[in-house]
């Protein structure tokens, strides 16, 4: 006997709410969503507007705030398909703003099937400026990797993070190097780092890494080159779409987490060198103070 089959229907997927959708649903895929509609008194349907938190770049700001709808109410139908475009503006600096392409149609008053054309600025957490600098000439690629993977195009957003690596590992060795000076690392340390750097292939490099890495950017105690060269040196063409996109991610993650650790590095020692050079002219002037006592002078105020 063959294998039995069922004729019961496939469940319909639940209903996800009107806010998760906006907020954390990428443009491409029709869903079902709850409150999505309001009715006034004469029976007319509008899309809602609902509080968001969304990621305010501005300097004022610079996280997640609550932002409001700034435009004009989109007017809906029961079984018919109806666009429009929806604006929100932050709350707090009421400078920055986000907007939604959107079509809409309502099953029933409290059911609805969306679709997310797109979002201007585009869909997807912010992308940190100490990762854009750190891989600067390769910026636009490294946004349309983003892009990709925003969009659940795995393939796509592996290959172009790899490009980016590929291109721009002498920077990152020469940014890790930095720190290793600044940090007073072993001379070996430093030596190995610009063995590597001189390196024609990735690969070859990374081999010569494992124990170079100064112990303040590693990644839970991991060297986040290696992390990358691991990520990256999985065969793309014998990987499903989304194994390509969780790679992809893992690497987005590592090359941000590296920046950071970057950057709060430097940062720590020029905090560091300026708490010391206070404190050094404060004693120097103390010195000075108690010297010209000695001497029966008064200090000049």
């Amino acid at each position: 006997m063959g294998a039995e089959t069922s004729d019961k229907p496939e469940e319909a997927p639940e209903p996800i709410t009107w806010v998760d959708f906006l907020q954390g649903q990428p443009p491409g895929s029709v869903l079902l969503v709850t409150g999505s509609s309001w009715q006034d008194r004469d029976g007319k349907y509008y899309a809602s507007m609902p509080e968001l938190q969304l990621y305010c770049p501005e300097h004022t700001c610079n996280a997640y705030m609550f932002f409001e709808g700034a435009g004009d109410w989109v007017r809906l139908a029961l079984n018919k398909w109806e666009h429009g475009y929806f604006e929100y503006r932050c709350r707090n600096c009421q400078a920055y703003s986000k907007t939604f392409a959107l079509h809409l149609r309502l099953i029933t008053a409290k059911v609805a099937e969306a679709y997310k054309f797109g979002e201007f600025p585009a869909f997807g957490p912010p992308v940190p400026p100490r990762v854009l600098r750190l891989i600067e000439p390769d910026r636009d690629l490294f946004l349309s990797g983003r892009r990709c993977e925003n969009q659940g195009l795995g393939i796509g957003a592996f290959a172009y993070y790899r490009r980016v690596v590929e291109n721009q590992w002498s920077r990152l060795v020469d940014e890790i190097i930095r720190v290793a000076r600044k940090i007073d690392a072993p001379e070996e340390t430093i030596e190995a780092l610009e063995r590597s750097r001189d390196e024609k292939q990735f690969a070859r490099a990374v081999k010569s890494l494992k124990g170079a890495i100064p112990p303040v950017l590693l990644i839970n105690g991991h060297n986040p080159l290696v992390l990358l060269h691991e990520g990256l040196s999985q065969g793309v063409h014998k990987l499903r779409d989304e194994e390509c996109l969780n790679l992809a991610t893992v690497i987005r993650v590592v090359l941000v987490e590296l920046a950071e650790k970057l950057g709060q590095a430097l940062k720590d020692e020029k905090e560091l060198t300026d708490a010391l050079s206070r404190l050094l002219n404060a004693h120097a002037a103390k010195k000075a103070e108690e010297n010209t006592r000695d001497n029966g002078l008064e200090p000049i105020s």
